[in-house]
């Protein structure tokens, strides 16, 4: 190696160049400064000590050999030796220069030197450190590796120990390094970094090391500040731990194993099952068969998942399985030698005799039927375990409860024992105050069990000790005395049954309630004396299989604790009528519409009304008026219709029509809206039917008066109009029609049709053009837009509608010649027009639909066509004060037009005497008649 002064000596600048002395032996001229580095060499010269002109230096020689770029290097440090900058670009170049060759090169050598050089001065540099480090781990070097990294540690401060750790621990974890070795780094490593206890355990658990392994983690289990830096939940590390403890059972020790496998069993009891196969592994592999089969049993009792017992009870079949496969190949190896031996003087007897003289088979060795058992019997018991495991998910399901013990029954159906347990355990799980469902149906299916084994004894007492119970609903309560009260009536025992109602309706002690107050929790017991159930029954019992005094002392107290329902007091009532007890019947309905509301006293007033109107009919009307007021007072507006037209059916069956018609009239008003236009019809019909149809005329103008809506008025002015046609009062109708066009759609073609219909029938010219202009200034006003039209416009409309007239005229049959005159007369227009437009008028000109010309007319037509357009037509004189004689046909009146009441008058007209026909009778000889 060259000098790292060099041999560099010169006198000046200038002659720098002409005195370079000669080289030395053994140095390779290329290593001498050449005439290019004369003004760095001089600038170091002048400024040894500083870096600035070293660096530049080096910086221009970057193209230069490894070897003269390493003597520059030697040169500045050994005038700057602590330069971090000169030190680390030197140590990466050499490590550079060295990476090329094998590990066994020399430049290694220089390489590792050079680093212990710069750590003389660079030793508190961390950079230096990792780069000296990671060299020696490529080189494989670990004895020094070891000790350079232990002198690292010590060189560097603690808060720059996370740099060399990890270059450490990879130094710990090559396979050339000896496992105590390593034990030692990562025992020192967790003083420094207790959180990666993880890499430790898992570098144990490669190495074999299970007993250090297995203490670790169970101390890092035990700590509860400890976090996982691998994302590892406590479950998993609970799981690492039991792989450990049950599959190297033998080589761990000084661990609890049995506490530690139950104590996760206890904290995570999610997914116990991998734990619970692992506790019963344990106890496998170290021989205890016993102990495991007991954990197995264990585990499958307590599990509360499927999916849990399903892990458990694989593993516990597994272990039978294996177990009985041992015992058979032992037994198969064991005939094999017996087969050996039988050639000699022993034999199969000689081994039997064995058995029975060395107690029996108590020594016996062949367990082969018990193991197969057992193995059977395990699988038998699979749905008897999996129904255990879902009442444990929800152990106060009452539902579940009862398919369990349904499953169980069948299961256990030739051992009564076996289901008398099941429902013990059933009632004695389930808290009434928990339990989803109706806790009181497995107490009456546990005392059905014992009726169907005929034990009415026990049955009667699971019911006596199922009263006693605190449920969370008084129906429950109620409920059990019920079934208990019917299992006595199915076995006709009617008096006890009665005796059990009777005694569930009575009312604690003022004692007994004093002390349920003190305590502060009043149970379902104090409250069952008001159960409406239990009333019910009570009562249906009284009116099988008592006297009419009981059960009406039953209704009584009823109505007293005021728990009856409408149906209650309906059934009161009809018991008292079945028993002709009219009078106290009509004083319960009157206690019911005092004590309900509507909607619930609608049935009880309808069914009040119509008793009392069967019983009495006219003989107390006025008392049957009070209560029709006071039922449609009380109802609401939607519930008045029925009664109303139940009040007026009295008034008309036995009443006055006069006040049958205030009561419709009455009633039109109470309605609702929509049922008013149904209760207007039922008002018509009725009027039309008493006092005939004139009388509907005032009822139709009231119910268009009325406010109803715009369809029901219209189909009630449509009503009303053909009332008026039917009667000849044609201009009434037509009025009406033009009253009914203001609520008439114009797209409603059914009224215009119908109006059409009728001005086809009964007018004339006039009354048509006024339907038409209805017809239009209504579909104007209901449009959104409107438009002054031309003038020729308006005569092309006024065209159309003559032509849609002829045809309706046609259809209608009216002959053709009429048709002409008509289309004549009305193609020359209102005003008076000259012969010459009047002459040229198509034949076929339009003319106003529905107006039919008299004769007289039709011959001026005629004449006129046949005397030419240029001749004046004379017409014959006719006299004003000459009316033609008119014959007034006489048309009898209809029956429908007085009424019911007419037709009672004619009647009573008939059957009078000859001689009382031509008396004058008085209004209240009449009505006496009539009432006759």
């Amino acid at each position: 190696m060259p000098s790292a002064a060099g041999p560099v000596a010169v006198a000046s600048a200038g002659s720098a160049a002409k005195a370079a002395p000669s080289p030395a032996v053994g140095i390779s001229p290329e290593l001498y400064p050449s005439e290019d580095d004369l003004p760095y060499e001089e600038e170091i010269l002048r400024e040894p000590f500083k870096l600035k002109g070293w660096w530049r230096y080096l910086v221009a020689r970057a193209a230069a050999p490894f070897a003269k770029r390493a003597v520059i290097y030697e040169r500045a440090l050994k005038a700057l030796p602590g330069s971090y900058k000169l030190w680390h670009a030197y140590l990466r170049e050499r490590l550079d220069h060295a990476r090329p060759h094998p590990i066994d090169h020399p430049a290694y050598s220089s390489l590792n030197n050079t680093f212990e050089r710069a750590l003389a001065t660079m030793h508190k540099m961390p950079r230096v450190w990792v780069l000296y480090l990671t060299s020696l781990l490529d080189q494989r070097l670990l004895t020094r590796s070891r000790r350079a990294f232990d002198r690292a540690l010590r060189a560097l401060p603690v808060t720059q120990h996370d740099r060399i750790w990890p270059l450490y621990l990879r130094l710990a974890s090559l396979p050339a390094c000896p496992v105590e070795t390593s034990l030692r780094v990562f025992r020192r490593y967790l003083q420094f970094d207790p959180s990666h206890a993880e890499d430790f355990i898992n570098f144990l658990i490669s190495a074999n090391r299970w007993q250090e392994a297995a203490d670790r983690l169970a101390s890092v289990l035990n700590d509860d500040g400890f976090r996982s830096v691998k994302g590892k939940t406590r479950h998993q590390l609970w799981l690492e731990l039991c792989e450990i403890l049950t599959k190297h059972a033998d080589e761990v020790a000084g661990l609890k194993v049995d506490a530690i496998l139950r104590g996760g069993i206890r904290k995570f009891t999610d997914e116990v099952g991998k734990l619970w196969t692992s506790l019963a592994d344990y106890y496998v592999r170290r021989g205890l068969f016993e102990k495991a089969r007991d954990v197995f049993e264990e585990g499958v009792s307590s599990v509360v998942t499927v999916k849990e017992f399903s892990v458990v009870f694989e593993a516990y079949t597994q272990f039978e399985q294996s177990m009985l496969a041992a015992k058979l190949e032992a037994a198969e190896e064991e005939g094999a030698e017996d087969e050996d031996e039988r050639g000699g003087r022993k034999n199969g007897m000689d081994k039997l005799s064995k058995k029975f003289l060395e107690d029996f088979w108590l020594n016996d060795e062949d367990d082969t039927d018990l193991r197969m058992a057992r193995f059977e019997r395990l699988l038998d018991r699979r749905p008897e375990l999996l129904s255990s495991v879902l009442l444990r998910q929800n152990p106060h399901n009452v539902e579940e409860w009862h398919s369990n013990m349904y499953r169980r029954v069948k299961l256990f159906e030739k051992d009564p024992a076996r289901q008398v347990a099941t429902y013990v355990e059933a009632v004695k799980t389930v808290d009434p105050m928990k339990a989803v469902g109706k806790p009181h149906t497995l107490w009456v299916a546990f005392a059905k069990m014992y009726e169907k084994h005929n034990r009415l004894d026990s049955a009667e007492d699971i019911f006596k000790r199922a009263t006693q119970v605190n449920y969370k609903a008084v129906d429950h309560l109620a409920s059990i005395w019920c079934e208990w009260a019917e299992m006595e009536l199915r076995h006709n025992n009617f008096d006890k049954a009665i005796d059990l109602m009777r005694q569930a309706t009575a009312e604690p002690s003022v004692e007994v309630k004093r002390r349920a107050a003190a305590e502060g929790n009043e149970p379902v017991q104090m409250k069952v004396h008001k159960s409406l159930k239990l009333w019910s029954f009570y009562v249906d019992l009284e009116e099988s299989l008592g006297t009419l005094d009981s059960t009406r002392a039953v209704y009584e107290r009823i109505l007293d604790l005021r728990i009856a329902t409408p149906q209650i007091i309906l059934n009161y009532a009809y018991l008292l009528e079945e028993h002709k007890y009219f009078e106290d019947a009509f004083k319960v309905y009157e206690r019911g519409v005092k004590i309900f509301k509507y909607p619930h006293v609608k049935a009880i007033w309808v069914t009040y009304l119509t008793k009392f109107v069967q019983r009495y009919k006219r003989s107390k009307l006025e008392r049957a008026r009070e209560l029709f007021h006071e039922a449609v007072q009380q109802a609401p507006p939607d519930e008045k219709k029925p009664l109303y037209l139940q009040w007026a059916k009295l008034e008309e069956d036995y009443g006055l029509a006069k006040r049958a018609m205030n009561v419709y009239d009455e009633a039109v008003r109470a309605v609702p809206n929509s049922e008013k236009m149904a209760m207007y019809e039922i008002y018509i019909a009725r009027a039309a039917e008493l006092f005939g149809v004139p009388r509907t005329r005032q009822i139709y103008e009231q119910a268009i008066e009325s406010g109803l809506p715009d369809r029901d008025v219209l189909t009630m002015c449509m009503k009303f109009a053909e009332l008026e046609r039917s009667l000849g009062e044609i201009d009434r109708s037509r009025a009406i029609y033009v009253h009914a066009s203001n609520y008439a759609d114009p797209k409603n073609s059914d009224f215009w049709k119908k109006w059409n219909d009728f001005e086809i029938q009964h007018g004339n010219e006039d009354t048509f053009r006024e339907m038409l202009r209805i017809k239009r200034t209504v579909a104007a006003s209901r449009s959104q837009t409107h438009f002054i039209l031309p003038e020729y416009l308006m005569q092309r409309d006024q065209r159309l509608n003559l032509d849609e007239a002829v045809d309706t005229l046609k259809r209608a049959g009216v002959p053709e010649d009429e048709m002409a005159a008509l289309e004549r007369q009305l193609a020359s227009g209102p005003t008076t027009a000259p012969p010459a437009a009047q002459n040229t008028a198509p034949a076929s000109a339009n003319r106003m639909m529905n107006f039919v010309s008299a004769g007289v007319e039709a011959q001026a037509e005629s004449s006129r066509q046949q005397a030419g357009n240029n001749e004046d037509i004379e017409l014959p004189d006719e006299s004003d004060d000459e009316e033609p004689d008119v014959q007034i046909a006489e048309k009898s009146v209809p029956a429908a037009v007085f009424g019911e009441l007419g037709k009672r008058a004619a009647e009573s007209q008939e059957g009078s005497s000859g001689a009382q026909e031509n008396e004058q009778l008085g209004a209240l000889e009449r009505i006496k008649r009539r009432r006759q």
